[in-house]
């Protein structure tokens, strides 16, 4: 019977171990990792919102740090567990949110694997009625003896989030089915 029960444990433990990562990639923020965005993006569009009554509005902001070149990679947008959207290259997307506590989370979406890996989280308290921006960075090195792939998530403060919004396109995206 101990052999028996031994077996049964070893079976079921990568299936526990799976388990428990996807909880605390929902923990801190982001949404199931199969998800994936069409985005596009529309540099003629700046738009600055203000927060329904009784919501908070929050804005998250692309800027890559490339070497040799823009990036136009694909981030998605997650709070509490939820993808609220994506950004691809220089953009931005906002949504709003319920005063309280939150998690924000940037994830690159990519088909390689290393990639994938790559992600950013954040806390928030969020108050309704005030406006709370984020900055993803995307750094890239193009560089074969240095293989520095980076994606951070950090808050930034009004005039900041405002100054990278005036230099980025606005995004809109879809899941693709």
């Amino acid at each position: 019977m101990p052999k028996l029960l031994f077996l049964a444990l070893l079976l079921a433990a990568p299936t526990l171990g799976q388990a428990q990562t996807t909880d605390l990639i929902a923990a801190a923020g982001c949404g199931p990792s199969k998800t994936q965005f069409s985005v596009k993006t529309d540099s003629n569009q700046h738009a600055v919102k203000q927060p329904e009554p009784g919501q908070a509005l929050v804005y998250v902001i692309v800027q890559g740090k490339p070497e040799g070149g823009e990036v136009k990679v694909t981030t998605r947008v997650g709070m509490d567990g939820t993808w609220v959207g994506a950004n691809h290259g220089a953009s931005y997307l906002s949504f709003p949110t319920a005063p309280g506590e939150h998690h924000v989370c940037a994830d690159w979406q990519s088909s390689l694997k290393s990639r994938q890996r790559l992600s950013g989280a954040a806390d928030l308290t969020a108050e309704a009625g005030k406006t709370y921006y984020f900055r993803t960075e995307v750094v890239l090195s193009q560089a074969t003896e240095s293989h520095d792939e980076r994606l951070s998530l950090r808050p930034v403060d009004a005039a900041e989030g405002l100054l990278l919004i005036s230099k980025s396109a606005e995004s809109s995206s879809t899941i693709k089915k």
